[in-house]
C-alpha cells in the first residue's frame, strides 16, 4: 500500500519523505490556504517545491466546475510539474473530464467519493485514483471503510485499473485497516503515519536494553 500525506506543508511534506516510507502528496484549495499559500503564481511555485521534496504524485486540485474550465485547469496544472496529477470532483462535468484526460495521457485523481457508484463511473471514465472520504463518512455515522471493501470487490470483479486512494484518514487504525482490506493507497496527516511507530512494548523493550546497557559500561 503506497502511503501519501494530505497537506500543503513543506515542513511535514519534508520529514515524511525523510522517514523514508512517503509515496506521494495530496492537496487541495484549503489546505493551500492553510499554509497561506494566495495567488496564482504562488501556488504554482508552492506545487513546484513539493515536487522537488517528494518523487511521487502529487494531486493538485481544479477549482472550477464547467468542463471546460476542469480541462484547462487541469492542462496548466501539469505543465507545471511531470509529477502533477489532476484532481478532479466527482460531479457530472467532472467525468466528463475524467475521460478527456484519460484519452489524453493526463493522470488524474477523483475526489470527494462517497459512494460505490461513484467509484465505479470514475473508473469507467479512466481515472488513475478514486478517493473515498471515509472520515467524512464515519462523521455521519456511515461505515467508510465498508466503502473501501465494496469498491475493491467491484473494481477486482472487472479488472479496473484504477488506484482506490483511501482519503479523510483520521488517526492510526484508518491506515491499518484499510491495509488489511485492500485500499492501494491511504493519504493522511503526518501524525497518523507517525502514530504507526508507537507502541507500548516497543518504549519498554528499549529502555530495558538501553538501561542494561548503562548498568555494563
Amino acid at each position: 500500500m503506497k502511503f501519501f500525506i494530505d497537506t500543503a506543508n513543506l515542513d511535514q511534506i519534508a520529514e515524511a519523505q525523510q522517514l523514508g516510507c512517503l509515496d506521494g502528496v495530496t492537496t487541495n484549495p484549503s489546505l493551500m490556504a492553510k499554509e497561506g499559500i494566495k495567488g496564482n503564481q504562488n501556488v504554482i511555485n508552492h506545487y513546484k517545491a513539493i515536487c522537488d521534496i517528494v518523487t511521487g504524485d502529487v494531486s493538485a486540485e481544479v477549482i472550477s466546475v464547467d468542463y471546460q474550465g476542469i480541462i484547462n485547469e487541469g492542462k496548466a496544472l501539469v505543465e507545471i510539474h511531470p509529477q502533477i496529477v489532476v484532481k478532479v470532483p466527482m460531479i457530472e462535468q467532472g467525468v466528463r473530464a475524467l475521460r478527456y484526460f484519460s484519452d489524453h495521457g493526463i493522470r488524474t485523481n477523483c475526489t470527494l467519493v462517497f459512494s460505490v457508484g461513484q467509484a465505479l463511473l470514475a473508473a469507467k471514465a479512466g481515472a488513475t485514483y478514486v478517493s473515498p472520504f471515509i472520515g467524512r463518512l464515519d462523521d455521519i455515522s456511515t461505515d467508510g471503510l465498508g466503502l473501501i471493501e465494496e469498491i475493491r470487490e467491484v473494481y477486482d470483479n472487472y479488472g479496473f485499473q484504477t488506484e482506490i486512494l483511501a482519503a479523510s484518514i483520521r488517526h492510526t487504525m484508518h491506515i491499518v485497516n484499510c491495509a488489511k482490506i485492500g485500499a492501494d493507497v491511504i493519504t493522511s496527516p503526518l501524525s497518523a503515519i507517525k502514530g504507526l511507530l508507537k507502541h507500548p512494548l516497543t518504549d519498554i523493550g528499549l529502555e530495558k536494553f538501553l538501561s542494561d546497557h548503562r548498568k555494563s559500561q
